[in-house]
């Protein structure tokens, strides 16, 4: 069997890399030539991943990549994984996966399977996606061609969760296209979890997020009441979390990143006014973790006060720019948002990120393109007037910034054991 993953980005490139170990011929379809040239020369550009794997694969024929999307003609499956970003008004964009759609349409053949991966809200598949398919094939979906969904579940960085071991839920068009999208999972993912439709896989995908989103809110409120009372969230969790039923630990940060908690319950928002529904609990989270980066920058403000300086003219360095620990993504990392909140307030910013050496171009934030991680040395970091902890990577020798910081504010409890940090650290 050969299948296509449109978009070789988080999801897509783990996704090709399991189906082709799983003896699947998978063809890699993106706009972006720089990827298709890495992956047939058998290179990763995702610190995670092992380029060994692809070189391996590449080797053995079972993996290739290209940009000319008129090669959709010479497959059997099309597994749709490209972005669905929010736009300038926090709507959803589905503009990804409608042009996708545009793209394949003309080269698609009778009995194909496409499924969408990527997170959107429930009705998309068979509303927009279908439209856009049938238009531009001139075929009907569930008749001529096979249509369903079945979310992603990535978590970039847990060296516990890889695609094959994470159940894949699945909802298709009709009961033929349910089977055969079950059927092509199974032949790389350990686990296919069958649901009713497109819309219930889309909103369970919605749920898993939303679920985190509001707990994550929760413990970012109840930091900065806790806070007030003097009273340590970190340790208060640390305590809850004995409890063996009934309570499942969050933790609190400088705000929300990555490409689907910020994001993702929105889609739901945005459909929910559609019925005359009003999701105040989702839109209640996102206000609050919206708001932590200007909580965090309070408390900038406050441990620099504390050595007699002002944020105006201050030397402040953001260390970790990757929205979670041990990765090289950075996609609606808080840690932009402090960059420009601390930058319009004055300071004198730079941040230090052994995933990051050098920002690329982002959508959202191109003022910092091509800006460079500082080193990681006495000098260096002591010349700061305050460092933020935004990530905790692991490998952040925090023994030595305790040692070398004048001023620490630390947001993730990554000072939580250095002894020699004492009076040095503002939790935020």
């Amino acid at each position: 069997m050969k299948i296509a993953v449109v978009g070789l980005g988080y999801v897509g490139l783990p996704l090709s890399i399991q189906f082709a170990r799983s003896g699947t011929d998978v063809l890699g379809l993106d706009i972006d030539e720089s990827k298709v040239t890495a992956i047939n020369e058998g290179r990763s550009y995702i610190k995670h991943i092992d380029g060994a794997a692809i070189a391996e694969l590449v080797g053995s024929g079972r993996l290739s990549a290209s940009t000319d999307f008129s090669r959709a003609r010479d497959v059997e499956a099309l597994l749709i994984c490209v972005p669905t970003p929010l736009d300038h008004h926090r709507e959803p964009d589905l503009s990804y996966v409608l042009n996708t759609g545009r793209f394949i349409a003309p080269h698609l053949k009778r009995g194909t399977l496409v499924v969408l991966e990527s997170t959107t809200y429930p009705g998309t598949t068979e509303g927009e996606l279908r439209a856009v398919l049938e238009e531009g094939s001139s075929m009907k979906a569930g008749v001529d061609f096979h249509l369903a969904f079945s979310p992603e579940r990535e978590d970039p960085g847990n060296a516990g969760s890889h695609v094959g071991v994470v159940p894949k839920l699945v909802g298709g068009l009709t009961p033929t296209c349910l089977d055969k999208a079950v059927s092509l999972y199974q032949l790389a993912i350990h686990t296919v979890v069958p649901v009713s439709s497109c819309r219930v896989a889309e909103a369970a995908k919605l749920l898993e997020n939303i679920f985190r989103s509001v707990n994550i809110a929760l413990v970012n409120e109840l930091k900065r009441v806790y806070a007030a009372m003097d009273i340590d969230i970190w340790e208060v969790i640390a305590a809850a979390k004995t409890k063996p039923f009934g309570f499942m630990p969050f933790y609190p940060g400088p705000g929300l990143g990555g490409h689907c908690i910020p994001i993702d319950p929105f889609y739901l928002t945005w459909k929910a006014r559609e019925y005359e529904q009003h999701t105040r609990f989702i839109e209640l989270a996102g206000e609050i973790n919206t708001a932590m980066p200007d909580y965090v920058v309070s408390r900038v403000i406050e441990a620099l006060n504390s050595h007699q300086k002002s944020l105006k003219g201050s030397r402040v360095l953001i260390v970790g720019l990757a929205y979670k620990p041990n990765v090289d993504d950075e996609r609606e990392s808080p840690s932009y948002r402090l960059l420009e909140k601390l930058q319009q307030r004055g300071a004198d910013v730079a941040y230090y990120d052994p995933y990051i050496p050098i920002i690329g171009a982002t959508r959202e934030h191109p003022q910092w393109t091509g800006t460079q991680s500082t080193r990681w040395d006495r000098e260096t970091i002591a010349a700061f007037d305050v460092v933020l902890i935004a990530t905790a990577h692991s490998c952040v020798n925090y023994q030595e910034l305790a040692g070398w910081a004048r001023c620490i504010v630390d947001t993730r409890n990554a000072m939580a054991d250095s002894s020699s940090a004492a009076g040095k650290v503002w939790k935020a």
